[in-house]
This record gives C-alpha cells, sequence and structure tokens, in this order.
C-alpha cells in the first residue's frame, strides 16, 4: 500500500500559484525523472514519429501562421496562400493586401502577412533555407533567429521537422505542461525553457517529447481549468498534487 502524500513544499506551492522560482533555487530534474515522465506519455500517447520533410520555407511559413490559432485554420491559410501563389518569390514580392486576403482565415493576417514577406525578403534569392542542413545546429538556430520576427520556437520547428535537427520547440502548451510537472523553472523565460527542455531530452527523442507534451496540454492539461482529477500523470505531478488540497 502507498504512504499518504506528505505536505507540498513551497517549491510546489509556488509553482501551483504560478509564482517566479529564482534560477539560483532551481535544480534541473534527474534523468530517471525525464524519463520516468517521457515512459508515462508513451504509455498514454504512444511514441510519435516523423520523418524530416526537407521543407524549411514551408516549416517556417506554417510556423508563423500558426500563432493564435487552431492547426485547422493554421492550414486553410496555408493552402490558400500556395494556391494563390506559385512560388515564394511570388508571395515576397505580392503585393501586402493580396498574401493578407490569402491568409485570412488563419487570424492576425495584417500581422502575420507583413511577417512573412519580411522574412522571404530576408532569404536569399531564389528562397530557400536548403544551406541550414550542412551547418551544425547552434549556427542554423543562430541564422534562423536573425531572420525578422523569428524566435526559439519557430527555429526549433523549423530545425526539428524539416531536418531532424536536435532541437525542441517550446510553445505554450509544452511549456504549461512541463512546468506544472516540474521540468522547467516556473517563471523561466524561453530562450531558458528551450535550453533546458533540450538537454534534458533523451537524443533522439526531440520530437517524441514535443509532441507528446503539447498533446497532453490540448487534450488535459489546460491553462485555466487543468483536468487534475482524471489525468493520467497526476500521481507524479507536483501541481495537481497541491491543487488537490
Amino acid at each position: 500500500m502507498g504512504s499518504s502524500p506528505s505536505a507540498p513544499t513551497g517549491a510546489e506551492r509556488d509553482l501551483a500559484a504560478g509564482a517566479t522560482v529564482p534560477r539560483s533555487a532551481w535544480r534541473r530534474p534527474s534523468p530517471p525523472r525525464v524519463r520516468a515522465v517521457r515512459n508515462r506519455l508513451r504509455e498514454i500517447y504512444g511514441i510519435p514519429s516523423a520523418a524530416p520533410h526537407r521543407r524549411p520555407v514551408e516549416e517556417l511559413v506554417l510556423t508563423v501562421l500558426s500563432q493564435s490559432t487552431s492547426d485547422r485554420n493554421r492550414d486553410v491559410a496555408f493552402l490558400r496562400l500556395r494556391r494563390r501563389f506559385a512560388t515564394w518569390e511570388e508571395v515576397r514580392d505580392a503585393p501586402l493586401a493580396e498574401v493578407e486576403a490569402a491568409i485570412r482565415p488563419g487570424g492576425l493576417s495584417r500581422v502575420k502577412s507583413a511577417r512573412i514577406q519580411d522574412v522571404l525578403r530576408a532569404l536569399p534569392d531564389p528562397v530557400s533555407l536548403d544551406a541550414l542542413a550542412d551547418g551544425p545546429v547552434p549556427s542554423a538556430r543562430a541564422a534562423l533567429c536573425a531572420l525578422p520576427g523569428v524566435g526559439r520556437k519557430t527555429a526549433a520547428c523549423v530545425l526539428l521537422f524539416s531536418f531532424g535537427m536536435r532541437d525542441v520547440p517550446v510553445d505554450t502548451h509544452v511549456s504549461r505542461v512541463a512546468t506544472r510537472l516540474g521540468l522547467l523553472r516556473p517563471g523561466g523565460p524561453f530562450d531558458e525553457l528551450h535550453d533546458e527542455l533540450l538537454a534534458m531530452t533523451p537524443r533522439g527523442q526531440e520530437l517524441e517529447l514535443h509532441v507528446n507534451l503539447l498533446r497532453h496540454g490540448r487534450r488535459t492539461c489546460h491553462s485555466q481549468r487543468p483536468a487534475c482529477a482524471g489525468c493520467d500523470l497526476r500521481w507524479m505531478c507536483p501541481s495537481a498534487r497541491t491543487r488537490a488540497r
């Protein structure tokens, strides 16, 4: 029989309250702890896999379109963009209003259309990111983050999904779930969260951990009303443990 749970620690109370934990007080979780979370996620969601698709410009544009919208609306906007313009050079050189009209179903079309054109104009002519495949991850990441409006999450999506490089995208779902599980420091900046999650992820399991944390955030570990009572990870989650008291 299991023993009754002990009183929550101060760190657990801070985690449940959404408070920032000072970096000096934070310790990276042990490899066995990370493997235990990974294994439980595997039991729930399986082991996702996807071969690198080698279309980095598409991935970059898709990631821009995905901001603050659903996957369905993102995909509709992307398909409309590709049907309207035959090449990325045409997207780059088109009147802004035409690009905006094409991607309108994705939301925030005025902002996203300008951002897409800014990024495409910063790339070589013809538009390509294929050269990234030949470099090490840090230089490829730096090249992407130097593009207008491109941050660590977008860069990680391009590197991981296009080339199978070792990076882990940390979006709001991934950061929320990983923080509640005690894998990431509450209140840490996104650059830190990317570095930490990548450092603790077993090599070759970057896509798996990203996708399964994302799935859990969408299905169970919601932002406002996490379904802790029915969560299959609640026994290993300090946030759920504190919320139950």
